[in-house]
């Protein structure tokens, strides 16, 4: 299957309601997470993540499934395919087209 590259930004509304289901169900997909970045806005009182990944659609749409059926969370996805026989390991990153999804 074809690997691609994907960017997984996430809105959690009230994050004392959400945060450690969606913290958990991140690290269940350890393996495809490459990064991730959290901005919590206490002021109105919610969190904006960002969540580097590289795996399958297959896998990318079942976690971002996952994290979009939370309650209070909000979920869009923008994906790039790689390069077909290429490996997406440090080092090794080369890409073909871009195809950009608007958040």
């Amino acid at each position: 299957m074809d690997e691609r590259v994907a960017v997984i930004g996430a809105i959690l509304e009230d994050p004392t309601r959400s945060q450690s289901q969606f913290n958990r169900i991140v690290a269940e997909y350890h393996d495809l997470v490459r990064g991730r970045m959290g901005l919590p806005l206490k002021d109105k009182c919610m969190s904006v993540i960002s969540i580097t990944v590289v795996g399958t659609m297959d896998q990318i749409n079942t976690m971002t499934g996952r994290l979009g059926n939370l309650e209070g969370v909000t979920v869009k996805t923008a994906t790039q395919e790689a390069e077909a026989g290429e490996s997406l390991e440090p080092g090794r990153q080369r890409l073909q087209w871009t195809e950009i999804t608007l958040l």
